[in-house]
């Protein structure tokens, strides 16, 4: 019997599979489709952009540079100016609902507690090349992937939870869906899954246009929808606000296609060859809970909704490093009462606000007086400082703070990357997955309490070349601040965030 089973080996599924393979858990990945690469998940059809929470999780686990190296992707940093050989490249924008962000509005002293460092804000890669590098990460870990098993039926009782794929059975002490948003296992748990209905069919392309020269590069909003252009790579992307009719109805034929570019954009264009295409809708749902039983749903499992802005894979992304580490304790048998319980508490939030988030877009964006009224408006707003700034805060996930009962600002979000004297960074010290204790005090008076959780949390001392006056900080695994002390911090409350976190001191087994 295996610690966890994880159904879909997508990128969720698979960075969930290297956050419990990190802790030592027994994992086993099945995913139905046969093998990695899809012409659908490479570019340009299969580019997407990582937010800056997402680099972050990335870097903090030693697979940035693996994913930049395998990415011909779009990168920036906004705030404090990059260490020298930090990556660099052109500047990244965003829109909302298709109104472009201009990044030189932003005011960078009001993103929250923000250093320099070397992981960039943003990028972009592409499906394929995300799954192979967590998918070789995960291998090394001891992660079995099986491929092209599909899961047919899912029981459970209160000591364990079996997946069928036909005759084949696999049990687990824990089953995670991570299968996508027509999930199996989300239907077969008995999930409920509610939400609003779609506005649009969505249309995806690479093809080649017979005359370019007419269809200008770029996000058009238009009388009729919404067009996007990506010059030299012949990606078309198209929103016909058809109530979600066509989607998966019918195949998108040249034709098809042809006459919806024609509606949205408002020109005569030519479609040449359709190379690849698919079609979507934006329609909004999400589980009511995020566990029954011994089962749980992360990813597009759990919620789902239309692409604009970029927030699915990111929002997957950051439910499966909120999961792992909890999971993983659970598992090994040093979790504090509710731990896990805490993965729905903070990540339901977020999923709803991402919900509404892509909702705002949808209604900016309808080809009726009451939206281009809207439109007018919003454009304002994201002209001003302010309004760039708060976009671009939705936009790389800067907004995201989890109630931790704390009052000081810093706890909940993600922590900053802070860096000793000696080059050490934070990123540096969460390749193992462990807490970690920063202590700048000059009497290390927290030395002594860490060695409680030594197993646990990783203790860290010394002069940070920029402390923003902090005497000591506890980050949890995911890379959240779950405590920070002024310079002179107090023991007992660091021992009290950290029972809460990571349990006694004693474990009540040991690790395995």
């Amino acid at each position: 019997m295996h610690d966890v089973v994880i159904v879909g080996a997508g990128p969720v599924g698979l960075a969930l599979a290297c956050e419990l393979g990190l802790a030592g858990c027994s994992v086993l990945v099945l995913e139905r489709e046969s093998g990695l690469g899809s012409p659908l998940r490479s570019a340009p059809l299969g580019r997407r952009g990582l937010s800056g929470a997402s680099v972050e999780a990335f870097y903090r686990r030693g697979l940035l540079e693996p994913l930049l190296a395998a990415s011909s992707g779009v990168r920036e940093v906004f705030g404090a100016a990059p260490e020298a050989g930090a990556p660099t490249g052109p500047r990244f924008v965003g829109h909302f609902a298709g109104i472009m962000l201009d990044g030189d509005q932003v005011d960078v002293a009001a993103l929250p507690f923000r250093l320099p460092g070397p992981a960039p804000e943003a990028m972009v890669t592409d499906l394929d090349t995300v799954e192979t590098v967590l998918s070789g990460h995960a291998s090394k870990l001891g992660v079995e992937i099986r491929r092209g098993v599909r899961v047919t039926a899912v029981s459970q009782n209160g000591e364990s939870v079996v997946a069928r794929a036909g005759a084949d059975a696999y049990e687990a002490r824990w089953l995670v869906g991570c299968d996508g948003g027509r999930s199996t296992v989300r239907r077969l748990a008995g999930f409920e899954f509610v939400g609003t209905e779609p506005q649009f069919t969505g249309y995806t392309m690479q093809a080649t246009l017979a005359d370019p020269e007419r269809l200008r590069p770029g996000f058009h909003l238009t009388q009729e929808g919404m067009y996007l252009r990506v010059p030299n790579d012949g990606h078309i992307a198209m929103m016909d606000f058809d109530g979600g009719a066509f989607d998966r109805s019918q195949p998108p034929t040249r034709e098809h296609l042809q006459a919806v570019l024609r509606r949205v954009s408002g020109i005569d264009v030519t479609i040449g060859e359709v190379h690849l295409a698919s079609s979507f809708t934006d329609r909004a749902m999400q589980t009511t809970a995020y566990r029954r039983g011994r089962v749980l749903l992360a990813g597009d499992a759990a919620h789902i909704h239309s692409p604009l802005g970029g927030q699915g894979l990111n929002t997957g992304l950051g439910d499966a490093v909120n999961l792992g580490w909890k999971l993983a304790a659970t598992v090994r048998g040093y979790a504090p009462d509710g731990l896990l319980d805490t993965y729905a508490d903070e990540r339901h939030p977020i999923g709803a606000a991402v919900l509404d988030w892509t909702r705002a877009q949808v209604a900016t964006m309808k080809p009726e007086p009451h939206a281009q009224a809207i439109q007018a408006v919003v454009r304002d707003l994201i002209a001003t400082r302010d309004g760039a700034t708060y976009v671009l805060k939705r936009l790389s996930g800067a907004w995201i703070r989890y109630d931790l009962g704390s009052e000081h600002p810093l706890v909940g979000r993600s922590a900053p990357d802070f860096r000793f004297e000696d080059g050490t960074r934070l990123g540096d010290l969460m390749e193992n997955g462990r807490g970690v204790l920063l202590d700048f005090s000059t009497d290390r008076r927290l030395r002594a309490s860490a060695a409680g959780w030594e197993d646990r949390i990783r203790y860290a001392a010394g002069t940070a070349r920029d402390d923003l006056g902090l005497g000591a900080v506890l980050v949890r695994p995911d890379g959240v601040v779950a405590w920070a002390g002024d310079r002179h911090p107090d023991r007992e409350a660091f021992e009290q965030a950290a029972g809460r976190w990571f349990g006694g001191p004693t474990l009540r087994r040991p690790i395995r």
